[in-house]
């Protein structure tokens, strides 16, 4: 006799369960303001870590125990969405012409051609004095391109919380392109005067990881007074019809669940996104830039285009960022892995950057041209607290979008694909 399966109302679960402060009956965060007392922030100095907002734990829940919590106020219960970085991608699948040796160009040029591309080859601005977070597969903290770096790091993978070494070689690729130094005589940072470096390690060796350790690290960071996050992560709704299905869910009740998971996900981390960028008298907000994602194929179709992933699309104040590239021509190109819809594009194919374990080497996708984001928005942090402006991240967001422009770009490349245009550097 088959053996009989469990009600979809009675499965366990790993749930996601986000705790917000009550106050005389009302949550608190976001919600009151978010410049309240913007101006009685010190100018300068990195203001005190922020009061907690919310607090997030996870535990094994059927539905019913989950709709329990979330009729207790002040709780939220969420299916544990598994979350994957944004994996680069093979220029010959999508038929691109790269270079046959792009480390070797970029040490012709003495740079990554992104560098220059998105103008930080001319800024007065190196990001010093800006404190930045990486949200990925660790660092690679011995590399030589970031020697003289302040790298502070954890874990949300599991295991030992102090182990965020790189043995993916993402993480490592895409500080490299924010902030790494020069190596082998090329320049690779956007930003390479960023010395206090936050590493959170949210996917673990093959790339996966979970919401619960991203809304963990974006906390982190937040706490450590980043100004700056770069996320070149998406969350992996395919992989979680998989494991409920392997798991001894059928396929329509899997994808059920799996759909509750990413509408609730979405609007939680949309919420969390909002509290950590507030701006008052003890937080100074921050820039978060995300990639859009690689799940087109423009190359086969250019009907064949996917929008913006989660998180890049959790919120319109994350920065998402397509990416671009050179053509025969040298003018730019949307390469036909971006996702369409992202806020503004930077450079994405033929980006030379470390390699774990050291070296050079050349990836593309959009987490490639995530960084150069991150990196610029660092540059503005600096300019505006050099220009003697408060330090605010609304103000850098604005700034790092306002600049974006359709120059250089070949005619044709549609709004939907680039965004605003490239982002540019101060």
């Amino acid at each position: 006799m088959a053996k009989q399966k469990r009600a979809v109302s009675a499965v366990d679960l790993e749930y996601i369960i986000i705790e917000r402060p009550v106050v005389d009956g009302n949550l608190q965060g976001a919600e009151e303001g978010v410049l309240a007392d913007a101006l009685e922030k010190s100018p300068g100095s990195p203001p005190p870590p922020p009061p907690p907002i919310l607090s997030v734990t996870s535990a094994m829940l059927t539905a019913e125990e989950a709709q329990k919590k979330n009729d207790e106020p002040g709780f939220i219960a969420i299916p544990n969405m598994p979350v994957m970085l944004i994996a680069p991608r093979i220029a010959a699948d999508f038929g691109l012409q790269v270079s046959a040796d792009a480390v070797g160009d970029a040490k012709a040029l003495k740079m990554s051609w992104g560098i220059e591309s998105v103008g930080a080859s001319l800024s007065m601005m190196d990001g010093s004095g800006v404190r930045v977070a990486v949200i990925d597969t660790g660092i690679d903290s011995a590399h030589p391109a970031f020697a003289g770096k302040k790298i502070i790091g954890r874990n949300f993978t599991g295991g030992d919380p102090n182990d965020f070494t790189d043995r993916h070689g993402h993480g490592t690729h895409c500080a490299g392109t924010i902030f790494g130094g020069t190596v082998d005589g090329v320049r690779i940072g956007v930003a390479p005067g960023v010395m206090d470096v936050f590493i959170a390690k949210a996917l673990d060796d093959k790339g996966r990881g979970s919401t619960k350790a991203v809304l963990d690290a974006l906390r982190w960071a937040a706490e450590n007074n980043a100004q700056v996050v770069s996320m070149s992560i998406g969350f992996d709704f395919p992989g979680m019809v998989q494991r409920l299905v392997k798991g001894g869910q059928e396929v329509p009740f899997a994808t059920s669940i799996a759909l509750v998971a990413y509408r609730e996900t979405l609007k939680q981390f949309e919420l969390c996104v909002a509290d950590l960028l507030q701006e008052n008298a003890a937080s100074q907000g921050m820039v978060i830039a995300a990639a859009s994602g690689n799940e087109s194929r423009a190359n086969e179709n250019p009907k064949n285009v996917v929008g913006v992933s989660v998180p890049a699309a959790a919120s319109p104040d994350i920065i998402s960022v397509g990416a671009a590239l050179r053509n025969a021509n040298s003018m730019l190109e949307i390469a036909p892995f971006s996702n369409v819809g992202p806020r503004l594009s930077a450079p994405g194919v033929d980006i030379v950057s470390a390699k774990a374990g050291g070296g050079l080497v050349a990836m593309n996708g959009t987490s490639m041209a995530c960084p150069h984001v991150a990196g610029i928005a660092a540059l503005w942090w600096q300019s505006e607290r050099e220009s003697g402006n408060g330090e605010s991240g609304l103000a850098v967001r604005a700034n790092v979008i306002a600049l974006a422009k359709p120059a250089g770009f070949a005619p044709g490349v549609p709004v939907v694909s680039r965004g605003k245009g490239l982002a540019k550097a101060p």
